[in-house]
């Protein structure tokens, strides 16, 4: 595997779980992954690395998502000559060509990874390398429904399932037993970006209806100013608290803080919500989570929660009015929501999914 998203330690846990699947198989098999030393500012972690064979290589370009690629990944795969290689980037991308193409070259199968849930028409050459790639690569897993939408509008007979990126470990993301304290007021919390498609405005202009609520912001981008600058128009300012994002090996501690999550993303024309990770995160944690109509995240939330029509604050309102003065209903959204991951978005369940993916198209090589 051939992942620039597995710079996140968290994230490591995955290719863990399916080293150990594989072994389980008779024919031995095992999982190297490369990842480079960091992608943008985010350096390597590596709580993982010494519990499977994870490799890191050199990067180019890191932090363009287009353009960036691996120079020693052609001369790696030839010398470990791999059955299946599984490039985690998108089909237009310099990097998933390349991979490709060194994979044909040894007589590896290959499998790419997509979260494209809007149908768009790239210029060359990124046009001439997704064509191309979309025509030699032997299976494609897919993040969310929309995405397979997508692809199979664009190559109709590309093999394709539906497997989100991670998962949660369930051990590390689970409930904890916390005293009632009648004095705290209602805490929402946020976690991710600050920018205009999250929708952050939204809960804002919500909190300002909501009294004896509060909100707990984690995370920065370029709306930042405008959104602690919004809280003191809508006399809200006391009731928002803003932190700076946290690692990914501490980010429980903030779903331990909060009674529900909100997730109030918006469709912009070159945007929509392919998942909403913070999502299974939360609701893994006991805690109640409310999300917008936008992209998947009504697929991911389920029974675990409620939904909005996205844009729409009143709605919103309705929807923490609804949790925030019913108690039992938050702990009815609790479990179902818990039931939810540990069913479908556990980092051991897509391991097991992924390695069928893997056995596919391995047994489909071997059968042609």
């Amino acid at each position: 595997m051939i992942s620039k998203a597995l710079v996140v330690a968290a994230y490591q846990h995955k290719c863990e779980l399916i080293d150990k699947v594989l072994s389980e198989c008779d024919d031995g098999s095992q999982l190297v992954t490369f990842v480079p030393p960091h992608w943008g500012a985010q350096k390597l972690e590596s709580a993982y690395a010494k519990k499977h064979d994870l490799r890191v290589i050199p990067i180019r370009l890191s932090g363009n998502y287009h353009l960036h690629h691996y120079p020693t990944l052609a001369a790696e795969l030839a010398a470990l000559k791999p059955d299946v290689v599984h490039i985690d980037e998108e089909p237009y991308n310099l990097a998933t060509f390349l991979a490709v193409r060194a994979a044909r070259r040894i007589g590896a199968r290959t499998v790419l990874f997509s979260w494209q849930n809007i149908h768009r028409q790239y210029p060359p050459p990124f046009k001439w390398m997704e064509q191309w790639v979309l025509r030699h690569v032997d299976a494609a897993i897919m993040g969310s429904h929309e995405a397979q939408q997508v692809w199979k509008r664009k190559y109709p007979p590309l093999n394709t399932v539906i497997i989100p990126q991670f998962g949660v470990d369930e051990k590390h993301f689970a409930p904890i037993k916390r005293p009632p304290n009648q004095q705290k007021p209602f805490t929402i919390g946020f976690a991710g970006r600050l920018v205009p498609e999250k929708g952050l405005d939204l809960l804002l202009q919500a909190l300002a209806s909501l009294p004896n609520t509060r909100a707990l912001i984690i995370g920065n981008g370029e709306q930042q100013a405008m959104l602690q600058s919004l809280s003191h128009t809508l006399n809200i300012a006391e009731r928002v608290e803003f932190r700076p994002p946290l690692p990914s090996t501490r980010i429980r501690e903030f779903y331990h803080e909060i009674d529900t999550l909100v997730l109030p993303s918006r469709t912009l024309p070159n945007w929509k919500e392919q998942f909403g990770r913070v999502l299974i995160e939360a609701m893994a944690c006991g805690v109640p989570v409310v999300g917008s109509t936008c992209g998947e995240i009504s697929q991911v939330i389920g029974d675990g929660g409620l939904t909005f029509a996205e844009n729409d604050v009143q709605a919103l309102v309705q929807a923490l009015q609804q949790l925030s003065s019913n108690p039992n209903l938050c702990e009815i959204f609790a479990s179902q929501g818990r039931r939810r991951v540990l069913n479908h978005f556990t980092m051991h369940s897509i391991a097991k999914q992924t390695v069928q993916v893997y056995t596919s198209v391995n047994e489909l090589w071997v059968a042609g």
